[in-house]
């Protein structure tokens, strides 16, 4: 476990997986897209722990209390020639925001970011999140205002993958 300041941040395990499960359902309801969440343990399991992961996840507690995670993964740059470190997801539970556990938290992924010779270290933010978009300002981060994202779901990326 890495300390920062009170905040021991670790890697999650397969014994997490519940407890990601909990928090993904506290952002999705923070988000207001509990509708659009179809995870279940099994994926979490298989994709985050199983013989070839996806991505990785890692827990902040409070002395014993898990108060935050983030789900990250690696990418890669042409333009840099470097591998990139995205985070899909960062989320503190509400009543230990401002407390700096945010920061230790992407302090903690660049650090990850740093040790692995990333070029970037990227995330998404909704428009409508002005408390994160001015945290992630503060820290520095930018935001990428010409760069639209796109993205297939459903049985538009089966229909382009020939899967219909």
């Amino acid at each position: 476990m890495k300390e920062s300041g009170q905040l021991n941040i670790r890697k999650a395990t397969r014994d997490d997986v519940p407890l990601l499960m909990e928090f993904i359902r506290e952002l999705s309801d923070y988000e207001k897209m509990s509708d659009e969440v179809q995870t279940t343990e099994a994926l979490l399991d298989k994709n985050l722990f199983g013989s070839d992961p996806k991505a990785a996840a890692l827990i902040g507690y409070l002395n014993s209390e898990p108060v935050c995670f983030a789900v990250y993964f690696f990418n890669f740059s042409t333009f840099l020639a470097k591998p990139g470190l995205y985070l899909e997801d960062l989320f503190v539970k509400p009543v230990f925001r401002g407390r700096g556990f945010g920061k230790a938290m992407l302090s903690h992924l660049a650090k990850i970011a740093v040790k692995n010779d990333c070029g970037r270290f990227e995330w998404a933010v909704l428009d409508w999140n002005k408390p994160a978009i001015q945290f992630y300002r503060r820290l520095g981060a930018k935001p990428m205002y010409e760069w639209t994202i796109f993205r297939l779901t459903g049985h538009d990326l089966d229909h382009l993958g020939g899967k219909d």
